[in-house]
């Protein structure tokens, strides 16, 4: 992934350096075992971790020449501890090793990007609880429906990203799995108890049946899950889109000192953020894509998947770590314009009461397709011609049958149409207040 959308702590897990480690830590958890079985002198993983400074540049080096980047990096072993690297890598092939460093750190990311959930959640749900009483008017197909709060809008949030955050865990529990089996996965040169003796030491579990490889459809839980979350996150961004465009301009992104929206245009303020988070979850979705064409492999294993986990691998985890930041930024900067709801909600004139009205008719006995027809001829002059629904409503004697003004009037109470947030609220953080 590029620099720029490369956070540093995400970055370091994706570095050769890393990578090396812990195909280190992995060939002395066998050596480790094999002295414990009596096939390694005791003390021979020490020698190695105390000889062996790992260097990239040796490795790719090496690589260079045996055109493999395993046995460049036992090579690069073997140069700095002499005979008793012998013990390295014995009865293992290279994907026990490529595979289970795969998932230490596709591990490792999902950690990081459980914390960054939980630092947009925490955000979420301040904003929340400060605009839970903020009515704004709901939309669908883009039209004004009926009221909601704001706070609302993002407890809904919260409450997916909640859910993201219980796949993402079910993913790491899937992906956290190793193999050290061998070359079809049949323990023909190793053991299992020497396999569980590595993955125990991991923090992995041992995959309970391999081939050459460990089996794509884990790899595929764990893109495809992310790929979700950046589906959250679109959605999520796509609103404050909508909400910042000039004709709405309910809310807004944060727009910091000295920041310039265009290099043409002085006065824009443009959704940056939120459009690059929707550009990048398309990413996320092809890469998923991507892994689940990897489920599908030859036989005991082919190489087909390799150069695809290498490039998704880090690119699909840098971008959701860098997409949960710039989300929180967002979210903690906001800038809302109640009043700017308010001017919205009355654009269509008490239109967005109809329900209210078609409900009191039926509930005076009148059918409900009458009734509809009886409320939709009352709106439609207001897209119109603009006029106003309650007077329209009131001069209708159709309707004036069955309900009186007063009855008319109730119907267009806001307090209806808010009456059960706090429910809603304790539904999504178990209590109904801050």
């Amino acid at each position: 992934m590029i620099n720029r959308y490369t956070r540093p702590e995400m970055g370091q897990i994706w570095s050769d350096h890393n990578r090396y480690t812990c195909w280190l830590e992995i060939e002395l958890a066998l050596v480790e075992a094999l002295e414990g079985d009596g096939r390694a002198p005791k003390g021979t993983a020490d020698h190695i971790r105390s000889k062996t400074t790992l260097d990239p540049a040796r490795i790719e080096e090496i690589e260079k020449v045996c055109k493999h980047d395993v046995i460049a990096f036992l090579t690069h072993v073997e140069e700095q501890a002499g005979p008793p690297a012998r013990f390295i890598h014995m009865g293992l092939t290279s994907s026990d090793v490529l595979d289970t460093a795969l998932a230490m750190q596709l591990t490792q990311a999902a950690d990081r990007i459980l914390v960054g959930i939980d630092t947009l959640m925490a955000a979420v749900e301040k904003r929340a609880w400060e605009h839970k009483d903020t009515v704004m008017m709901g939309r669908s197909h883009g039209i004004h429906a009926e009221p909601v709060t704001f706070g609302l809008t993002l407890a809904i949030w919260f409450d997916e990203l909640k859910r993201n955050r219980e796949r993402l865990e079910a993913a790491k529990e899937t992906i956290s799995v190793g193999k050290c089996s061998g070359a079809v996965g049949t323990f023909a040169n190793t053991e299992p108890e020497t396999e569980a003796y590595i993955m125990e030491k991991l923090g992995l579990k041992p995959a309970p049946a391999a081939t050459q490889v460990v089996q794509r459809d884990r790899h595929a839980h764990y893109f495809t899950t992310l790929a979700v979350i950046g589906a959250t996150l679109e959605k999520m961004a796509v609103a404050v889109r909508h909400w910042q465009r000039t004709e709405v301009l309910e809310a807004e992104e944060p727009f910091t000192k000295g920041q310039k929206g265009s290099s043409a245009m002085p006065h824009k303020r443009n959704p940056i953020l939120t459009e690059n988070i929707t550009g990048l979850s398309r990413l996320l979705r092809g890469n998923a894509m991507a892994a689940l064409e990897n489920v599908a492999l030859w036989h005991e294993r082919d190489i087909s998947h390799s150069s695809v986990e290498r490039v998704i691998g880090p690119d699909s985890t840098i971008l959701l770590d860098l997409m949960l930041f710039r989300m929180t930024r967002v979210i903690d900067g906001l800038v809302v314009y109640p009043e700017n709801m308010k001017r919205n909600m009355a654009l269509t004139e008490g239109l967005t009461f109809s329900q209210r009205l078609l409900l009191a008719l039926v509930d005076k006995g009148v059918d409900r397709q009458v009734a509809y027809v009886m409320v939709q001829r009352n709106a439609m002059p207001v897209w119109e011609e603009g006029k106003d629904f309650q007077t329209l409503l009131l001069a209708d004697s159709g309707v004036r049958e069955h309900l009186s003004e007063e009855e008319i009037k109730n119907a267009f109470d806001l307090r209806v149409h808010l009456r059960h947030v706090d429910t809603l609220f304790t539904r999504v953080f178990g209590k109904g207040d801050a």
